[in-house]
Parts: structure tokens; C-alpha cells; sequence
């Protein structure tokens, strides 16, 4: 007669709660699955260093347009420039964020909408759209996607501010976007500014 061998470990009666399916990024149990709603699918969070650096680079940066602005008697600080600032600081990889789009982006696009104005001599909202619509092309054929660019150019139009005045402001504060973002240099467990130049 053969015994069957019994186990020495305690029988718990606690009943076991499965465990995530392996590739799948779900769990079961229901606090489990709140938890994975709640932390979606973004990246993590960057280390508050990098935080902290790219929130001081930033607000400075447009600081320092506004003392520009004073300096010069003349707006320098345009919305659109506030989110250029987000992408050198915030996303300093991306290739929206590199030198060649911040500065190019905002020129072609700015152009852009001086072109929708002089070609259909209105203010509209209309002409506004098309030009924000065209900047995005122009800026892909010119391999300088911006996404605030298209901003600017829809802010051309509705303002239709002195050509020769407006682009050299434009191209001054772009480029001290970029050289905030070049003197932040690398931040404290960040990625180095700019990627690439050109």
C-alpha cells in the first residue's frame, strides 16, 4: 500500500490573488486595475531636478524677453513664444524643440502669415485658420516643424504687425530661447541642449 506524502506548510485560507498577466500591463484585482487607470500609459516623471532646472530656465527666459520688450519699447513676449519655451525646457530631445525649429519654425511661419495678409488684405478669422493651416506645411517642406509656430502665424494675421519690426523681435527672442536652453546645458540628470544644431 502505497502513503501519499504529506506536505509539513501550513494550509492558509487565504485565498491567493492572481497575479498580473505577464505582457498584458493589467491586474485583476480591482484596486489593481484602478491603479493602472489612474497612472495611464505616459512616460514617468522626470527627477524634480530636472523639473526644477527646466521651470527656472524657462521662467527666466521669458523674463527676460519682457525686460527685452522694455529695453526696446516694443512686445517681444508673444504667446506663442511661451510654448516654444515648454519644448526647449520641457522636451529638450524632440526635434520640435531643436534650434533649427524654434528659430526656423517661428521665421517660416511668421512669413507665412505676412504673405495670408498681403494676399487677401484681411484681419478675418478666415485668413487667420489658413495661414495657421499653411504654416504647417510650409514648415514641414522647410524640415523646421514648430508646433507654436503655427500660432504665430495665425497671430500675424490678426494683428498684422509691422513686417520688418515683427521679424527681427521674432527672430531675437528665438534666439534667446535657444540661448537660455544652450547656457542650461546639461541639466542635472537631464538630456544635453541643444541635440543637434542644424
Amino acid at each position: 500500500m502505497s502513503s501519499t506524502p504529506v506536505s509539513s506548510e501550513p494550509v492558509s485560507s487565504t485565498p491567493v490573488s492572481p497575479a498580473p498577466t505577464p505582457g498584458t500591463g493589467t491586474d485583476p484585482r480591482p484596486a489593481g486595475r484602478l491603479a493602472t487607470a489612474l497612472s495611464g500609459r505616459a512616460p514617468a516623471r522626470p527627477p524634480l531636478t530636472v523639473i526644477a532646472v527646466a521651470t527656472v530656465a524657462g521662467t527666466a527666459s521669458l523674463l527676460l524677453l519682457v525686460l527685452l520688450g522694455r529695453a526696446l519699447d516694443a512686445v517681444v513676449l508673444i504667446p506663442p513664444l511661451a510654448a516654444s519655451a515648454a519644448l526647449v525646457f520641457a522636451a529638450p530631445a524632440l526635434p520640435l524643440a531643436q534650434p533649427r525649429n524654434v528659430i526656423g519654425g517661428q521665421l517660416v511661419s511668421a512669413v507665412v502669415g505676412l504673405l495670408v495678409t498681403g494676399a487677401t488684405g484681411s484681419s478675418s478669422m478666415w485668413a487667420a485658420a489658413t495661414a495657421g493651416g499653411l504654416a504647417i506645411g510650409a514648415m514641414a517642406l522647410a524640415r523646421t516643424p514648430h508646433s507654436p509656430a503655427a500660432a504665430t502665424a495665425v497671430l500675424v494675421v490678426l494683428t498684422q504687425p509691422p513686417v520688418v519690426s515683427f521679424l527681427s523681435l521674432l527672430l531675437l527672442a528665438t534666439l534667446v530661447l535657444v540661448g537660455v536652453g544652450v547656457l542650461t546645458g546639461r541639466r542635472a540628470g537631464g538630456t544635453r541642449y541643444p541635440a543637434y544644431w542644424w
